[in-house]
């Protein structure tokens, strides 16, 4: 086999997390354990019957096959910019100051390439999402964590920052509600971001999927007096509307913004299947209705997983929203690692350990919402059962 050595942006880059777990998990599997993951926040709630309808009926139309696109569809750019004016009462120019994605994922790392130069920084949260470090790393930046803390209702400590050399950072991610911890923003502190922001000349990327579940207040940060001058606002279709492999997203922002994000990904891409497009228009047109109905199940499933973490002898806060529950461990576990693998081998359940997310992490577990109530019940049941100590201590 010949020797190829691969390039240097991907040292220090491993594996995707949930990629190796999940090779672990299907070994389990094959030897008879049938585990239940309880990790991935993946939606298995399908999108709105009307949705399906629309992607099928313009799936057989015969002139619908082409390339489309850079900048997305007129009828997409249109739908999203009327979600965002009826949702989050900001005004965007569907001409101008919006991106359609495939997929928000696609929007971190066009961003990363956009503007980050070799010695460049980011700010990024710990914990957070792994990929903004791993995106910031590949396009040749210098992640630069800031920490979170439970003390400060995991938001970042603006004073704290402003008395650290800033002299290098060109952009930092936020994202709220918070993934993994679930914590919804205070208006003060988005204010005091865009202040921070401006000061600094920091870009803030804003990344923005999980403000409608199990949130009665859903929020952008481009609301906010000012933002449009230093933010860009990542959002997704893939939790709200229940399409995440349909991989849909946008980028919305100022027309600059937009105009230099598209430089890059018209490098990287075509636009997405009209059809897709057209049904994704037809998901964001969808009324207070259906994200009710989407909540009804996942406040159901919440109820579950707490009773869950109780018996786990887990501690969490019951205010916080999105499709995960963010739990600290008992004390008789080292970090979330442990309580994960004591889990997974004694009662065949994965959950995640919070230390993927960071260092800050790493005395907390996940668990995603994003399972039947049945299947919820069973791992209640083979925790019961396969008690492994979880209330030893």
């Amino acid at each position: 086999m010949m020797q190829l050595k691969t390039a240097d942006r991907l040292n220090g880059i491993g594996e995707y997390y949930f990629s190796q777990k999940l090779r672990e998990i299907d070994a389990l599997n094959k030897e008879g354990k049938a585990i239940i993951n309880l990790g991935i926040g993946s939606p298995d709630l399908p999108p709105h019957p009307d949705v399906i309808k629309t992607l099928q009926e313009e799936a057989a139309k015969p002139n619908v096959h082409a390339y489309q696109s850079y900048k997305g569809s007129p009828v997409l750019r249109k739908a999203m910019a009327d979600w965002y004016a009826t949702w989050y009462g900001v005004d965007l120019n569907p001409e101008t100051e919006i991106l359609p994605l495939i997929g928000s994922k696609e929007g971190i790392m066009h961003i990363c390439m956009t503007y980050l130069n070799t010695g460049d920084q980011a700010l990024i949260p710990n914990p957070g999402y792994p990929t903004y470090s791993s995106a910031v790393k590949l396009a040749g930046g210098e992640p630069v964590s800031y920490e979170l803390v439970e003390a400060l209702n995991w938001e970042p400590d603006l004073d704290a920052l402003d008395k650290t050399d800033l002299s290098k950072v060109k952009l930092m991610w936020v994202n709220y509600p918070h993934m993994p911890t679930g914590q919804v923003p205070s208006a003060a502190f988005y204010a005091r971001l865009i202040a921070f922001a401006k000061k600094h000349q920091i870009l803030i990327c804003h990344d923005n999927p999980y403000s409608f579940i199990l949130n009665d207040q859903p929020s952008s940060l481009l609301a906010v007096p000012g933002a449009m001058e230093v933010v860009v606002e990542l959002n997704s279709l893939s939790k709200s509307q229940n399409m995440a492999g349909w991989r849909i997203g946008m980028l919305a922002g100022a027309k600059d913004r937009i105009d230099e994000v598209i430089r890059f990904k018209s490098n990287m891409d075509s636009g997405m299947f009209l059809p897709a497009q057209l049904a994704a228009a037809k998901a964001l047109q969808l009324g207070a209705d259906w994200y009710a109905s989407v909540n009804d199940v996942y406040r159901r499933r919440r109820k579950l997983v707490f009773e869950l973490l109780d018996e786990l002898n887990a501690t969490y806060n019951p205010e916080q929203v999105g499709m995960f529950v963010w739990a600290k461990i008992p004390d008789q576990y080292k970090d979330g690692f442990e309580m994960s693998d004591a889990i997974l081998y004694g009662a065949n359940v994965f959950i995640t350990p919070g230390g993927i997310f960071g260092s800050a992490g790493n005395g907390f577990i996940r668990v995603s919402l994003c399972s039947p109530e049945e299947k919820l019940k069973e791992a209640m049941e083979r925790v019961r059962k396969n008690s492994g100590g979880w209330k030893k201590g």
